[in-house]
């Protein structure tokens, strides 16, 4: 049985992708794995470069870019997983989604299948992200967002007080980023999961057309027993919305997932005023976004 399938959503990050592609099959250690590369309508040479220089590659061309979570999926049925999580026979032990924007150390993939395969409790996990300036991707260990942290973050108190075991527990700002520990989620830039977890949570929930969905998943995987970890032994860079930082939607999407995990896990057990309180954060902050795209053009 294959040890790993590797799913990467590429959109117009046609260099990136070259240099991810290249740090993957540069991975050292004792394990098997397949690539798959799904590319999202990129206007850019991405399909060319990966054909060109990564034959060995399965690459997926979408005619249109219907969002990361469904073509997260496209890849992983193509790697054996069924429409509802099941696997097939030829399935991988894990599935990696990883964005392009990121570059492994060659034990990377190697030591990440060590930790899962020393902790059978564990059905999805992440490394220590880095950013290119050395500082901590504060998204790759999160706590779900519930009414109560979202509040924290919506009313900046998290930005303020980092450092609170209560304040900062949207990123985990408190802890030590060099501890091992479990947490609700990590990112989709690189999030491992393992089989048996994909069979129970199923795929990605494809309301979400970006942000959002891999704490669906990871909720989904949580909620069946597994347990989700942060491991900062093994540490990747990311450069970080590498396709998304100048884009509008990707902004307005940011707070749309926001608002879909928030009424699909929380609203309905929520009290009266935090309910609203929580949905007039998230759509302040969404006209907010509005706001600033309008200006730009006048």
């Amino acid at each position: 049985m294959l040890d790993l399938a590797i799913v990467i959503v590429n959109y117009n990050t046609a260099a990136l992708l070259r240099d991810c592609l290249t740090s993957i099959y540069n991975s050292q250690g004792d394990m098997t794995f397949q690539v798959i590369v799904v590319d999202n309508a990129s206007p850019d040479n991405s399909v060319v470069m990966v054909q060109a220089k990564f034959p060995q590659a399965s690459l997926l061309i979408n005619p249109t870019n219907d969002g990361f979570a469904k073509a997260n999926n496209l890849g992983l049925k193509l790697a054996g997983f069924s429409a509802d999580g099941t696997p097939q026979p030829y399935s991988p032990r894990y599935a990696l989604l990883l964005n392009p924007d990121t570059v492994l150390p060659p034990h990377a993939l190697a030591d990440m299948i060590r930790f899962f395969d020393t902790q059978p409790t564990i059905g999805a996990a992440g490394p220590k992200l880095v950013l290119p300036d050395g500082s901590l991707d504060l998204a790759c260990r999160r706590s779900f967002p519930t009414p109560e942290i979202s509040f924290y973050r919506l009313a900046g108190l998290s930005k303020l007080f980092p450092q609170h075991p209560r304040f900062g527990r949207y990123n985990m700002t408190y802890v030590n980023p060099d501890e091992c520990i479990e947490v609700d989620s990590v990112v989709g830039a690189f999030m491992m999961v393992r089989r048996e977890a994909i069979a129970q949570a199923g795929l990605l929930d494809e309301t979400y057309f970006m942000y959002g969905e891999d704490l669906d998943w990871a909720y989904q995987i949580k909620r069946h027993g597994w347990q989700i970890y942060y491991n900062p032994a093994v540490i990747v860079e990311h450069v970080k919305r590498a396709a998304s930082r100048h884009s509008y939607k990707a902004q307005v999407e940011f707070y749309r997932a926001m608002e879909i995990f928030y009424r699909k896990y929380y609203a309905n057990d929520t009290p009266f005023l935090l309910h609203w309180l929580v949905l007039a954060g998230i759509h302040l902050k969404w006209s907010w976004v509005q706001w600033r795209a309008k200006k730009q053009f006048i």
